[in-house]
């Protein structure tokens, strides 16, 4: 089995420590190298080109959206092999969340995620999807509807259209049930999997079953993507 090479770059001692210990146990994974600050991360990342770089926003010196557009623009200037980004942060504001995938970063995750979903959300972006910390979910579906409502404000191109229409198809050719669209609302409300089981008095393996059922019938890769396509097609207000 192949395994993930990953960097990471992190300030705090404590947390950088920890991380490399929960990652030398995984066997999944292999940490090539880690770094202390922005500078020596985005060298780190431009030498080395692992799978996914562990990035904090809250470096020394350059911080981690500018270390991630910096890197980012190298990958495209040099068409290498692509290295992806997560973000494992404390920082959760609307601002540094959006300026953070502006930026190029690939997941978004919050420094209390458990390692299980920490490697969850390593194993997703490594199969070239996002993967989004439940808790900051609202804030990329917020900005997703109000930029769709904003193009609905204009002119609609036939895109537009089609787009709307095909989402409108998929939904008819697979209708969710009632407790499908129960879920679906509350994963557009941030829930995760053991937040809807404690909600809806069910067991968390139902409520990851439901939630697979939900991401089948959207055609869609995550969470989020079937939070949008949702909204798109008016099964959620």
């Amino acid at each position: 089995m192949k395994k993930i090479r990953i960097a990471l770059i992190e300030s705090h001692n404590l947390t950088r420590v920890g991380l490399r210990a929960a990652l030398h146990q995984c066997r999944e994974i292999e940490l090539f190298g880690e770094a202390a600050n922005g500078t020596e991360g985005l060298k780190l990342l431009e030498e080395s080109r692992p799978d996914i770089g562990i990035v904090d926003i809250d470096l020394p010196d350059i911080n981690g959206i500018e270390l991630t557009k910096k890197f980012k623009e190298s990958q495209r200037v040099t068409k290498v092999q692509q290295t992806r980004i997560v973000v494992l942060t404390w920082i959760e504001s609307r601002e540094a969340i959006l300026a953070a995938f502006a930026a190029g970063v690939d997941s978004y995750c919050r420094k209390d995620i458990t390692f299980e979903l920490l490697l969850e959300a390593l194993k997703t972006t490594q199969a070239g999807n996002a993967w989004i910390d439940p808790a900051i979910t609202r804030v990329v579906i917020d900005h997703a509807q109000t930029t769709l409502s904003k193009n609905e404000g204009l002119t609609k191109t036939v895109t537009i259209n089609a787009v709307g229409r095909e989402y409108r198809q998929i939904i008819a050719a697979n209708p969710l049930t009632d407790r499908e669209l129960t879920v679906l609302q509350l994963i557009v409300e941030g829930n995760s999997n053991n937040e809807i089981a404690r909600k809806l008095v069910i067991t968390v393996g139902t409520a990851k079953t439901h939630v697979r059922s939900i991401l089948y019938k959207l055609c869609a890769d995550d969470r989020t993507t079937a939070a949008v396509r949702a909204l798109r097609c008016g099964l959620i207000k």
